[in-house]
């Protein structure tokens, strides 16, 4: 019987497939001439629906359960939660001091006024991209192959609209189809890095595994609340991008159950 692979390549693997869905996203891009706004917000909430669903049963849960494991439930929480407030603080910090420009929010962090535009979009994005590689990497420790293979599934579902409504945004900018479509495509690869650092962090101590998993939650959710969940219910949509948090977290729950 072959011997299963480590967690150091199963978190590589499993976050360049979910990086993946961001290019994957972005192909309809070449064929489409206009996606509504409307239909943005739904796809937008969507990412956000699978994102929460994805923090609370793939990365929060496992994580108490792990710590549970050496630790009293009181100290065990208490474990938890610093990885998120650590993870949170984290992007606080990526997204003031790292020079990025969203979409509808516009320009943040340093001021560095020499840097194209289009390469301060791909910063915002890889920002984004980061935790979700980090959260698939992390998913996969303790030996958890099911656990880790449903936030590889979820987080490449959740990249697909992604990837389709930052091409949309660059066309917007005036970008052609094909730099829209590969900008896309190159944001994802940043997630393998992500899922090789969550991967190697988890691999050195099993007592580190609820720290991270906390951490990677804390990432996702600073993400889920700053940017994307803003960004769905822009110009009055809020209804379409509620819509698709709910399609996106039940589907990730189902993913969760079937899978796990």
């Amino acid at each position: 019987m072959a011997e299963p692979l480590p967690t150091l390549y199963l978190g590589l693997i499993g976050s360049a497939i979910a990086g993946l869905g961001t290019g994957l996203g972005a192909v309809p891009i070449l064929f489409v001439k206009r996606i509504t706004q409307n239909m943005q917000g739904i796809l937008l909430g969507f990412g956000a629906g699978v994102m929460l669903a994805a923090t609370a049963f793939s990365l929060i849960l496992p994580g108490l359960e792990a710590a549970s494991v050496e630790e009293r439930p009181f100290s065990a929480a208490l474990i938890v939660i610093g990885g998120i407030l650590l993870g949170g603080l984290f992007l606080w910090f990526s997204h003031q001091y790292f020079p990025h420009e969203h979409f509808f929010k516009g320009r943040e962090g340093a001021d560095l006024a020499n840097l194209k535009r289009v390469w301060l979009f791909v910063i915002a994005i890889a920002i984004h991209n980061f935790p979700e590689g980090l959260a698939v990497g992390v998913g996969f420790g303790g030996d958890n192959l099911a656990n880790g293979i449903a936030l590889t599934v979820g987080i490449g579902l959740q990249n697909i609209p992604e990837g389709l409504v930052a091409a949309i945004s660059l066309i917007s900018e005036r970008y052609t189809r094909r730099e829209a479509f590969l900008v896309s495509l190159v944001t994802g690869l940043i997630e393998p890095v992500g899922g090789l650092i969550g991967a190697a962090t988890v691999s050195v101590s099993q007592y580190v595994l609820p720290i991270a998993m906390g951490f990677a939650a804390g990432a996702m959710l600073f993400v889920i609340s700053d940017e994307i969940i803003p960004e769905s219910n822009r110009l009055g949509y809020e209804r379409a991008g509620t819509t698709g948090v709910m399609i996106g977290f039940v589907l990730m729950l189902f993913l969760d159950v079937t899978l796990g």
